[in-house]
């Protein structure tokens, strides 16, 4: 059957033309949903021109821009798959990436020329184009400007491929995720029917539209219901309470890591910025310590934890705004269409407060990864993506994210799961960030080393740490071993890479 899911552009430069769908802060550009029309529309005429055909990889890197999001809707008028590269990635992984998607052409930011230098020969890439959100004649503007614009989007099918999206690679080598028409509908419609969004909506994207939970939250969700996308070139706390603060922009949605939110709470401006616009508070890309949920409730901010990956297209479970204070650190109920059980070893579905792992069906799971048979075979059962990731739900049918099933390490015989602990040291007034690994132990097998990074002007020792986790934790579950850091390190989502902790803390510590 024909679709018309990408088509929201068009839609809504027809039944409300000047209503303002982009703004750039950096670039200082506004623009309506008419001009997004015909932009977006230039942008697949310049493709077309250039040889694109339906099916044909497209990639960005590209800070946060509206450039980025015309790419996007551009790749998609005329079938063309659209490929969203971390700009965080050295040349080797982003030339790992192209030649595995033998994509095409690529739109750069200017600040990234020098990157693609080094790839310059070493992928099938033909063309590089240059923006800069800045303004100026840049090589996309003049593009744009080159082309008539295409404003009817060509027959596609709903199960026809749209975007390619590669994991963060948090244990090795990243694979592609396929993502077709089909995700791109229904993630944004669920997202926006049970985070209650609207077409009055204002959201901020201040995390990098290279990843699945910003691509959709603050992008296409946006532009799904016809509302209003306020760009920030990359994320920065100051600025992001100014944007808040600015009754001139208006901002009722946020959408960031647990990382930014947490690194916002002791900013001075906190104090004194103005959240009553702010209607929806959602975070994603790891879990939430239920410390920061009760934090920002003080502000009247309600974050609602979600959970999602690339393979959902960043939908699963959403907190309710009105569960957030009695359910912290829950990451809801499944959004609709969507599908969630959690189930034991066997496949076997789990009771209530019993862990397992989660599988997902419905129609935002993805039908597979890119060239990755073997992938595919060890990631789905009768339909069901199996995510990798420990849950449970309680009595009342809430998730709690536990941990990722690599991540847990067994101690004495028993499993420890690192995110129950974590969640207990963000309590600790001395703690600014933390992840705790299992490391080798000649008396249990494993046991727990915490990495952490103090606050400033504050002391940690172990010591602390298990007096005030004693008597919360079975003593199985107390860390052993404590290393401080700076800062711990983090993928472009803000998720902790703990493989690398797995790989460097045991030699500091003299363990090997």
């Amino acid at each position: 059957m024909s679709v018309q899911t990408v088509d929201w552009v068009k839609h809504h430069a027809t039944y409300q033309p000047d209503y303002p769908a982009m703004i750039d802060l950096a670039g200082k550009r506004r623009f309506n949903y008419q001009e997004m029309h015909e932009r977006v529309g230039r942008v697949a005429a310049f493709l077309k021109s250039k040889g694109i055909k339906k099916g044909d990889r497209v990639a960005y890197l590209m800070l946060n821009t509206t450039d980025l999001m015309e790419v996007i809707f551009g790749c998609w008028r005329i079938g063309a798959v659209c490929l969203a590269l971390n700009f965080r990635l050295t040349p080797p992984e982003l030339g790992f990436i192209l030649n595995n998607s033998e994509t095409s052409m690529v739109f750069v930011d200017k600040v990234f020329e020098p990157l693609t230098k080094a790839l310059e020969g070493q992928t099938p890439v033909k063309d590089w184009i240059v923006s800069d959100c800045m303004g100026g004649d840049s090589e996309y503007e003049q593009a744009l400007a080159s082309v008539e614009p295409i404003y009817d989007m060509i027959d596609q099918t709903m199960d026809e491929q749209c975007m390619l999206m590669y994991s963060s690679g948090t244990t090795g080598t990243p694979k592609g995720v396929i993502i077709t028409h089909n995700m791109m509908y229904f993630a944004p419609a669920a997202g926006t029917r049970d985070a209650n969004s609207n077409a009055n909506a204002v959201a901020l994207a201040n995390m990098p539209l290279f990843h699945i939970g910003a691509i959709i939250t603050t992008g296409c969700n946006v532009i799904w219901a016809g509302a209003t996308i306020v760009m920030h070139r990359m994320f920065d706390p100051e600025a992001t309470l100014d944007a808040i603060n600015s009754e001139d922009l208006g901002i009722t949605t946020l959408f960031m890591v647990p990382a930014a939110y947490n690194v916002m709470n002791d900013h001075p401006k906190m104090k004194t910025t103005d959240f009553s616009r702010i209607k929806i508070a959602l975070c994603g890309g790891a879990s939430v310590p239920a410390a920061l949920i009760e934090h920002w409730l003080k502000y009247g901010v309600a974050i609602q934890n979600g959970y999602g990956m690339t393979e959902t297209t960043g939908a699963g479970g959403l907190l309710a705004k009105e569960d957030v204070a009695r359910k912290p650190g829950s990451s809801g109920k499944s959004l609709i269409h969507s599908a969630i059980k959690i189930v034991d070893e066997d496949g076997n579905e789990c009771p209530p407060n019993v862990t397992g792992e989660i599988w997902f069906k419905g129609a935002t799971v993805t039908p597979g990864y890119w060239r990755r048979p073997d992938a595919n075979e060890e990631s789905f059962v009768d339909g069901w993506f199996k995510s990798g990731d420990i849950a449970r739900k309680d009595e009342e049918g809430f998730i709690y994210i536990e941990d990722r099933i690599k991540d847990m390490y067994i101690s004495g015989g028993e499993n420890v799961y690192p995110a129950e602990i974590e969640n207990l040291l963000y309590r600790m007034p001395t703690i600014q960030e933390v992840a705790v690994i299992g490391v080798a132990d000649s008396k249990f097998g494993e046991t727990g080393c915490v990495v952490a990074v103090a606050k400033p002007d504050c002391e940690l020792c172990l010591d602390d740490i298990r007096a005030h986790i004693g008597d919360q934790l079975a003593k199985y579950k107390w860390p052993s071993h404590l290393h401080m850091v700076t800062e711990l390190p983090r993928n472009a989502t803000g998720k902790v890479l703990k493989f690398e902790l797995r790989k460097s803390v045991p030699d500091l510590l003299d363990l090997n």
